[in-house]
């Protein structure tokens, strides 16, 4: 993958398995010029994502493209698949599936670093911000930092509850609120810039993701896709004035929202009988009606063959969004006579998104312009007006510290 053009040619270290970054104050103790005076989260967070890592979205919530960029050529039919959920329910092992990973291969690691015994007993996250590869079919795969994460709680915390990282240009924010923001806003950047978008939850019980899809659908208004953006200078990192902004958000013309795919993991096999997943895909299907999931894939009739808003109001099974129940893994992962396995599921789960006829984007665009662009999306994300009333919503009604 040599390029003549030095500029454009990858340095090696980045061939390798990305490093972790240092989430303890004590694990980040390189010296530096502050003083004992400075503050506490400076030593407590690591504000620049380490050589050798990919991060598009570092842990100081700054979106990065010079370190991914030279993996990126001018093709234009490539594909983006993101995949958001809580921590521990097997989002990376999912997209290692979707990568075409082999872990029987001897000496491969795997492109999304999983979670093991040592950072489940030290309550850690593996993956920050938001970090991306290139599979061989030019499918471009952002895994995301968990969302509903204690780890990821307990690093942006100050002792006086305050947020050490911005997550709304210019305010300050109590940890507990710019933690819930911080889901919000990947959820909103990823509904934006990818074409699927993996919705990963455990367990048939717990429907916080689903709440928080929705509260992502509700706030996403205004935010457009990469090619709706023409910037005339890409690398300026100031978006302009508030007009400017809107201007070139009206340029999107229709609200663009990524195709979600609900994936429950960890499903005990009484719960992944037909008759439960009917139930299932009927309860995600109501609590959607009225969002814009089900009202993009109504556009995109000609691509799933979905048929008209009409037979979708006489046939609602007709619009269903996908849905996925995997099994937990057994040691031996021997199926029973009933149901699929674990390992089935995952190849099943696959092919199907592969498969996926996702919404275009409302222009042609190339994968370096998509990524440059991606990095405007994200300002534009930090900076919503829709997102910052939210927030002031959320504070007046008492339920997050001042």
């Amino acid at each position: 993958m040599a390029a003549s053009n030095p500029l454009h040619q990858a340095p090696k270290i980045l061939l390798a398995k990305p490093a972790l970054v240092t989430t303890a104050g004590k694990l980040n103790r390189s010296g530096g010029g502050g003083g004992a005076g400075d503050d506490d989260s400076a030593s407590h967070r690591s504000r620049h994502s380490p050589i050798g890592s990919l991060n598009l979205l570092s842990d100081s919530w700054e979106f990065y493209t010079d370190r991914f960029l030279p993996f990126l050529t001018d093709n234009t039919d490539f594909m983006v698949i993101g995949v958001i959920g809580p921590p521990g329910v097997g989002k990376s092992t999912i997209m290692n599936e979707i990568y075409g990973y082999d872990g029987t291969s001897p000496g491969m690691l795997p492109p999304f670093a999983t979670e093991s015994e040592e950072t489940r007993a030290m309550a850690r996250h593996c993956t920050v911000g938001i970090e991306p590869r290139m599979s061989a079919e030019r499918i471009i795969l952002l895994d995301t930092q968990p969302v509903f994460s204690p780890s990821v709680l307990a690093e942006i915390i100050r002792p006086d509850g305050s947020s050490t990282v911005s997550v709304l240009n210019g305010e300050s924010l109590s940890a507990e609120l710019a933690h819930e923001l911080m889901g919000i806003q990947l959820g909103i950047v990823l509904t934006s810039i990818c074409h699927i978008v993996l919705v990963v939850t455990e367990g048939v019980h717990d429907i916080n993701m689903w709440r928080l899809m929705l509260t992502v659908d509700l706030l996403k208004h205004g935010i457009p896709d990469p090619s709706s953006l023409t910037f005339s200078h890409p690398q300026s990192s100031n978006l302009g004035s508030d007009k400017e902004t809107k201007e070139k958000i009206q340029e999107g013309g229709d609200e663009y929202m990524a195709s979600p795919v609900f994936i429950h993991t960890k499903v005990h096999e009484e719960d992944i009988s037909p008759h439960n997943s009917v139930q299932m895909k009927k309860a995600l299907a109501h609590y959607f009606s009225s969002s814009s999931f089900i009202r993009s894939k109504c556009q995109n009739t000609g691509k799933e063959n979905l048929g008209s808003s009409a037979s979708q109001r006489d046939n609602p099974d007709s619009a269903q969004l996908k849905f996925f129940l995997i099994p937990s893994k057994n040691k031996d992962d021997s199926p029973t006579p009933q149901y699929e396995s674990y390992i089935s599921m995952l190849w099943k789960l696959r092919d199907k998104v592969l498969s996926m006829n996702g919404p275009s984007f409302s222009r042609t665009v190339s994968e370096r312009d998509w990524l440059k662009n991606s990095a405007k999306i994200w300002e534009l994300v930090k900076n919503s007006p829709v997102v910052a009333e939210y927030s002031k919503t959320l504070q007046s009604s008492g339920m997050f510290r001042r």
